[in-house]
């Protein structure tokens, strides 16, 4: 065979294979040292998921608690406006009730005058004379009379007053309906 011992070739296969081992070895601890660092960084991301989480999940609480308080007040709000529109409802229905028995108040003034409905001038409210105004435009009041005093009898009116103030009356009725007429039209044309 060859003049190479045999322990010789033996030893020499075996630091071939040390050869290979310590390059596998090598190879390895290089792999090994990536791995370590990427866990490292799945570490780092893994907390800054956890952090993450537990902001989202205070944050999802507070929505919660929001959400119950805006639900809380929006459903007393809307009891609030429920009542509201309930008594807006009823008062419209006695100002219908008010606005009938205006009109039937005018009807009948209309119907008790023989003359026109306006004043004798054609006015809705006859003009007073001075004398019988204040300074803010309206009848003046009556005089003061001690309380201690024995009541006077009221005076005769004479019967021009009494038909100026049926005159009076009958005007402001007319004007009552022809503005309960307007109303109406309005509110037909609103709906």
């Amino acid at each position: 065979m060859s003049t190479l011992p045999l322990g010789m070739i033996i030893e020499g296969l075996v630091a071939v294979l040390l050869l290979i081992t310590i390059g596998y070895c090598w190879m390895l601890n290089r792999r090994l040292q990536r791995l370590r660092a990427d866990e490292e960084v799945l570490r780092a991301t893994i907390s800054e998921l956890m952090t993450a989480t537990e902001i989202a999940e205070r944050a999802i609480l507070g929505l919660k608690t929001t959400a119950a308080d805006a639900d809380k007040t929006l459903g007393s709000r809307l009891k609030q406006a429920e009542t509201m529109s309930s008594a807006l409802v009823s008062q419209i229905g006695e100002g219908e009730k008010i606005f009938s028995r205006i009109t039937q108040i005018a009807e009948a003034a209309r119907s008790a005058s023989p003359g026109p409905a306006m004043g004798g001038r054609g006015e809705a409210y006859p003009v007073r004379a001075p004398s019988e105004q204040t300074q803010y435009g309206g009848p003046t009041p009556p005089a003061y009379t001690d309380p201690y005093q024995a009541p006077m009898a009221p005076a005769a009116e004479p019967e021009r007053t009494r038909n100026s103030r049926a005159s009076d009356i009958r005007s402001a009725a007319a004007e009552a309906t022809a503005r309960l007429e307007q109303f109406r039209k309005r509110n037909g044309a609103a709906a």
